[in-house]
């Protein structure tokens, strides 16, 4: 699933619903409570779903410097309290039958279609989350390689050529050169997973403001409201070509949507009342998961989810990265001077 939302208006804001990071650490918690000896099995079998890769061994010291961590005053076990950075990225296969089964392409390979840097201040009761168009040109930096070696620095690649090039340890270290700003995490989410997520939670209620008739993703829907289920659902998220002009831009707009229609489906179904649709759904959510290795673990994701119990929805701002058309490319985008730098210069 998605962790948060993504949106293209600054000031836009949605209804009082839990973050969805704490969502998923009171999900995931919940997982435990189906009795001991079968939950320890679900506490191993869920924990064992959980890929990570060790980004900061991979990206040694040549980074931005952490945030000064604010101390806490609690006196009993306290959870942390420090502004953090989450790189979040919607990673999206369409090879192989199965995804095409979920009406992917004939492209081979994982691409990073949604990104997004999810900022919470300190304290963590306020939070801002910036979405960054995969469409953008940007200076691709030189990545280590797991098998060894480097990329080469790339000028004017599209942002998430990064991902595809590098992986995740790319595409942090493409985030960190354009924004200086210091990941401190990253998460992954599989959208083929995500789809599996929609399924486990009996679907989701979308309403959309325009036809949407897109032969790429497969999807075809008058404008109006909607029940969707996961195939549909991840049809949804990969729309662009059917909708406005055809850009990402468009297509990040429909991802809000989706995120908060999930969200109103997770806030009102009752997972505690049965077991079995909460194992489903906390398999799901951990079986898309890839994570740095701080929070490759249902421990430290609860960890992460309980120190947000104070953040609501509405203390979430949803913007995007300012951009404009790219001079050397009617097709592509480029960061906003200096509103851009002005925005992640906010978040240090």
């Amino acid at each position: 699933m998605f962790l948060s939302v993504i949106g293209d208006d600054e000031d836009r804001r949605v209804g009082r619903r839990p973050g969805v990071l704490k969502a998923v650490g009171l999900t995931l918690a919940g997982a435990l409570v189906v009795g001991c000896a079968a939950a320890g099995w679900a506490y191993w079998h869920l924990n064992s779903n959980i890929k990570s890769v060790d980004i900061n061994s991979a990206l040694g010291d040549d980074r931005p410097a952490k945030a000064t961590p604010t101390p806490s005053v609690s006196q009993e076990a306290p959870l942390p309290t420090e502004a953090l950075n989450i790189l979040v990225l919607g990673s999206d296969s369409r090879s192989g039958k199965e995804n095409q089964a979920l009406g992917g392409g004939s492209s081979t390979g994982a691409r990073s279609d949604t990104a997004m840097v999810v900022h919470i201040d300190a304290g963590r009761t306020t939070a801002t989350v910036v979405s960054v168009p995969r469409d953008t040109l940007v200076t691709r930096p030189s990545c280590p390689l797991e098998s060894g070696g480097s990329t080469a620095v790339s000028y004017g690649a599209m942002f998430n050529s990064a991902y595809a090039v590098g992986g995740p340890v790319c595409a942090v270290k493409t985030v960190e050169s354009i924004t200086d700003v210091r990941m401190d995490h990253y998460i992954e989410i599989d959208f083929s997973g995500f789809a599996k997520l929609v399924n486990a939670l009996g679907g989701v209620t979308v309403t959309t403001d325009e036809d949407i008739d897109d032969n790429d993703s497969h999807l075809h829907l008058k404008a109006g409201t909607h029940h969707l289920d996961g195939k549909q659902a991840l049809a949804l998220a990969r729309t662009r070509h059917g909708i406005g002009d055809g850009s990402d831009l468009g297509r990040i707009g429909l991802q809000q949507k989706l995120v908060t229609a999930l969200l109103e489906q997770i806030s009102s179904t009752n997972l505690l009342a049965s077991p079995t649709k909460l194992y489903s759904v906390a398999d799901a959510v951990t079986g898309s998961l890839t994570t740095d290795t701080g929070l490759d673990s249902l421990t430290e994701l609860m960890s992460l989810g309980e120190s947000l119990k104070g953040l609501a929805a509405d203390d979430v701002k949803t913007v995007t990265m300012p951009v404009v058309t790219a001079p050397s490319n009617p097709n592509r985008v480029v960061a906003k001077e200096p509103a851009a730098s002005e925005l992640w210069e906010s978040l240090r």
